[in-house]
């Protein structure tokens, strides 16, 4: 087997034992990059020699001071601050910026023995839901080429996907960990807002922002949340789930879906039903305007922390992101007030709602099917606007909540391209969600083989 396609958890415990050493995993990481990347573009810069000795340096350690990442190859969207690394942002190079600290994920993670590897491709300034970008190139898909990795978080899924690395940090501000990992056929975690640390992570909406890991499957996802933010996430990973309570919502999450998405969403259930969770129908307040606050919110204050660069004329700044900032300067305080006491109001009725009814909401991720990049391409107006929002219809209004959510696969569509379905719970439950995806892994129903990228060509 090849030894990328362990799991971070697994491959934790072949360092640690001495079946194969942080080097050796960092140099098979490095020649999957070189391989692979030039089709998928998932990496926008090797930290090679910095990987190698660190690697080296992991695999002296004696074994009380291994930790629960020891020697694992992790890449991360390109907006964590690494002291005297530049970072790119996915923007053009007059943005660029060398950081002089380390983001506080980032040393979390190196506290705990993993070795950073690589930047990774992201929409510019994390404004954009594709994968898209004309300053570093487009992030595509592993499990095709010509289909959207999802965004903003692209070579976040797209690296994982492709078995680069073991797993990677992105953020979510209306999907863009949950969409990446749902149109790369992997887990993403969007935390309860507020969970993690936010120190040395670029910006988008400090209301909206949130930070969370993308790996293969639940458990290596508990084992990076326990480093994140504190144990509690992988140790009763193998309970039961019998009694849990799963409610599906009765409007809006399950309207105007595509029949495979539907299919899958489906799928899913059963797997929860046989697992022996109680399958429940709940009644959601309405959910319509969700998305059209949050446009509020993060616009304004997206705005806000580019002011200067919006000053200087918009210098160099992509036509998406000059529209998007343009709407949030055109925004009245009234406007965005309002959308911050309805959010508060929003939450409250999901809690004492469909909260008092169920543990879990299950819904897709997205209503469509993981559509061509040509098609949400900035050439087809009107047209990609109506994709743009069918795509994160479902995932911004949880992310308005602030509410914790877990994508993972739940098979694929007639394309051959991954379903994505969400696990969404009350705020701090992110134990929960975990457990439950991985006792429906356990089925052997809800992970997908690797995709079969090669340098040049795809295979499916």
């Amino acid at each position: 087997m090849n030894v990328l396609d362990m799991t971070l958890c697994n491959a934790v415990s072949a360092v640690k034992a001495g079946r194969i050493s942080s080097a050796e995993l960092v140099q098979e990481s490095l020649s999957a990059i070189t391989q692979m990347n030039p089709e998928l573009q998932a990496v926008i810069a090797v930290q090679e020699d910095h990987a190698m000795t660190e690697a080296k340096r992991l695999d002296a350690l004696p074994p009380d001071r291994r930790g629960l990442l020891h020697g694992v190859p992790l890449a991360h969207k390109d907006m964590f601050d690494r002291m005297g690394v530049t970072s790119t942002f996915g923007a053009s190079p007059v943005h660029h910026r060398r950081a002089t600290s380390t983001a506080g994920l980032l040393r979390r993670l190196d506290e705990a023995g993993a070795v950073s590897l690589a930047a990774l491709n992201m929409a510019e300034f994390a404004m954009g839901p594709t994968g898209h970008n004309s300053n570093v190139g487009r992030c595509r898909n592993p499990y095709d080429p010509e289909r959207i990795t999802g965004g903003s978080s692209s070579g976040s899924g797209a690296a994982v996907s492709a078995r680069m690395v073991f797993g990677a940090l992105g953020s979510d501000t209306g999907g863009s960990i949950r969409l990446p990992a749902a149109a790369c056929g992997i887990v993403g975690l969007k935390p309860t807002q507020d969970a993690l640390d936010m120190s040395g992570v670029m910006p988008l909406s400090h209301s909206l922002d949130c930070p969370g890991p993308l790996a293969r499957t639940c458990c290596d996802v508990a084992r990076l949340m326990d480093v994140l933010s504190g144990p509690g996430h992988e140790c009763d990973i193998n309970a039961s789930v019998q009694g849990v309570r799963i409610g599906l919502p009765k409007t809006f999450y399950l309207e105007q879906v595509e029949n495979d998405v539907a299919e899958g969403h489906e799928d899913a259930v059963e797997t929860c039903r046989s697992l022996g969770a109680a399958i429940t129908r709940v009644d959601i307040p309405p959910q319509d305007m969700l998305p059209h606050f949050a446009d509020i919110l993060w616009k304004s204050e997206a705005a806000a922390f580019h002011r200067e660069r919006l000053a200087d004329g918009v210098a160099q700044l992509g036509e998406q992101v000059r529209a998007r900032l343009a709407q949030g300067v055109a925004t009245s305080a009234v406007d965005y007030l309002q959308a911050q006491k309805l959010r508060s109001l929003a939450l409250r009725q999901m809690i004492q709602g469909p909260f008092a009814q169920c543990d879990i909401l299950l819904i897709p991720v997205m209503p469509c099917l993981v559509p061509k990049a040509d098609d949400v391409s900035a050439n087809n107006g009107e047209s990609m606007r109506l994709a743009l929002e069918a795509i994160s219809r479902f995932t911004r209004p949880i992310s308005f909540l602030g509410l914790p959510s877990l994508a993972m696969p739940a098979g694929r569509d007639r394309n051959g391209m991954p379903v994505g379905i969400q696990l969404v719970g009350r705020p701090w439950s992110e134990a929960l969600l975990l457990r439950i995806g991985h006792q429906m892994e356990c089925t052997g129903r809800h992970s997908l083989p690797q995709p079969r990228i090669r340098s040049g060509r795809s295979h499916h």
